[in-house]
């Protein structure tokens, strides 16, 4: 068999991805915070009613973004963290499993990458914010946060999906690839 031309998915402006450790993290950095801020964003709109009024989100004010900026500072620490230490890692496990790079769309087998990551972040994720914004600063019981953490999940896990598939990962890679332009 001959080898198989490149999709031009593949070598599309801002697909480019990390070659070295530090621009794995550099990387890493911006998604982190590309995910937490749009998820803060949801979260705070909703925390803040904005879903219950007539006209839903579309009723949102400019202060939603500063205080989602806020929280977003710390989260991001959190989502880089556990992404590092497992979610990256079950994500290309998961891609592993269900694509092969060999024969596969090179963009396919990278939104599967990103499903499986979302698939392990976004019930790690929902359980530190569960922890953090329900048991420690809200003073709920502890023994409700299994209930807290599934709600938490069933609440997140849709918006995480789409704004990892839509706004986080296309803005990290366009970002990424301005700061790293590939050598042509």
């Amino acid at each position: 068999m001959g080898q198989r031309e490149p999709s031009p998915l593949s070598h599309r402006k801002g697909a480019e991805m990390p070659k070295t450790k530090i621009q794995g993290v550099v990387f890493g950095l911006i998604m982190s915070y590309a995910m937490a801020y749009g998820m803060e964003v949801y979260n705070v709109a909703i925390k803040e009613g904005f879903n219950l009024n007539i006209g839903g989100f579309s009723t949102m004010t400019n202060h939603v973004f500063l205080d989602a900026l806020i929280e977003a500072s710390y989260m991001g620490i959190f989502v880089f963290i556990t992404s590092s230490l497992w979610g990256n890692r079950i994500g290309a496990a998961f891609a592993a499993r269900h694509t092969n790079p060999e024969t596969d769309n090179p963009y396919f087998c990278r939104v599967m990458r990103q499903a499986g990551t979302v698939a392990i972040m976004c019930p790690t994720m929902s359980m530190i914010a569960s922890i953090l914004f329900n048991v420690i600063l809200a003073h709920q019981p502890i023994c409700n946060l299994p209930a807290i953490w599934v709600g938490t999940v069933i609440k997140n896990l849709p918006m995480a999906f789409f704004w990892n598939m839509f706004a986080a990962a296309p803005f990290t890679h366009w970002l990424f690839g301005k700061i790293f332009p590939e050598k042509k």
